[in-house]
């Protein structure tokens, strides 16, 4: 015990707070923030000396090093939410979409399923970006009107759509300070409850006047030291007597864990159906983080006795599945 006192002391006293390598900080603002900073003073110039932006100064930006990064630091679009979207284009293949993004022009054949449309890496992007000219005329028609297309209203957060407009590029002060704020605010926006897909659970469940625990463990996994023993989204009604169990998986993004939670999920379904066999194992799994990764979501989705997602077809099966086990 003591010389656990006296690693504490060491790391209370000894602490540094923030590591840095003063070279490596030193390189990358003369070699990146520098170069950034440089593209975005030169639009700047560019649109000045033309009183308004025109679609050939993004043009021209994006066919230069780190010119789409330069462009998505103006307006706060992340190089992993562009990537989503180029992906989405590629799946839906909606009209109004494929227009919008130049899509027929670009010379890439997709695979006619869907299904099996995989997903382009970021340095992929980058480099149709800069060698693709049909391709980089889709992006600049995307950052400059976005926000107007009908397809990208429907599936895209507003939070992100609003960043999709030429006043975002045209270094107009409202319009700055709104990519400002959406910046600092990202992360407060991603957690707040309100904007949790599981909510809509929670209300279906209070519409059908059930009644439910969430964030608990169940009676009988309290004993157990295994993946299967974490808490569950939904127990309904309870602990006591479960009928039902949810569990809740909307990924926007992908992540290393995924396959891990997969597995995890189905080391849960082996200890209900010992533990609670009459207990209906139910999953919601959506968003294109789970669409991406194929491998992890068919791991996943074996693990339940039947998978929702949120569109409103499913959100109706859902009810009557609550009115049949439930009611009938």
């Amino acid at each position: 015990m003591a010389k656990a006192d006296d690693f504490y002391q060491k790391v209370i006293e000894k602490n540094t707070f923030y590591y840095f390598n003063q070279d490596f900080e030193e390189r990358y603002g003369a070699e990146q923030i520098g170069s950034l900073r440089g593209l975005l003073y030169n639009l700047f110039l560019a649109v000045k000396s033309d009183r308004a932006i025109q679609k050939r100064h993004v043009d021209k930006l994006l066919q230069q090093h780190n010119g789409l990064r330069a462009v998505l630091a103006l307006n706060g679009f992340s190089h992993e939410q562009l990537k989503r979207v180029t992906t989405m284009a590629r799946v839906l293949n909606d009209q109004t979409l494929n227009e919008l993004i130049n899509r027929a022009d670009w010379g890439i054949e997709d695979d006619h399923d869907p299904a099996n449309v995989s997903e382009w890496t970021t340095s992929r992007i980058d480099r149709e970006v800069m060698t693709n000219s049909a391709f980089r005329a889709g992006m600049v028609n995307l950052f400059f009107d976005g926000i107007n297309n009908p397809c990208l209203q429907r599936y895209l957060p507003p939070f992100e759509l609003h960043k999709l407009t030429s006043e975002k590029l045209s270094f107009d002060t409202a319009a700055f300070l709104d990519t400002l704020v959406r910046y600092k605010e990202k992360g407060s926006y991603s957690g707040k409850t309100a904007n949790n897909p599981e909510e809509e659970i929670r209300q279906i469940l209070r519409d059908n006047d059930l009644s439910y625990k969430s964030g608990i463990k169940l009676n009988r996994f309290l004993n157990l030291n295994d993946a299967s023993s974490r808490t569950m989204d939904f127990i309904v009604p309870g602990q006591d007597d479960p009928r039902m169990l949810i569990e809740s998986s909307f990924l926007s993004t992908t992540s290393s864990g995924q396959g891990d939670k997969a597995k995890a999920m189905a080391s849960i379904r082996s200890r209900l159906k010992t533990l609670y066999p009459g207990a209906l194992f139910i999953g919601f799994v959506d968003g294109i983080g789970w669409y991406v990764r194929k491998k992890d979501l068919s791991v996943m989705v074996s693990a339940f006795d039947d998978v929702f997602t949120f569109h409103p077809d499913e959100l109706a099966r859902f009810r009557k599945l609550l009115t049949d086990t439930f009611y009938l």
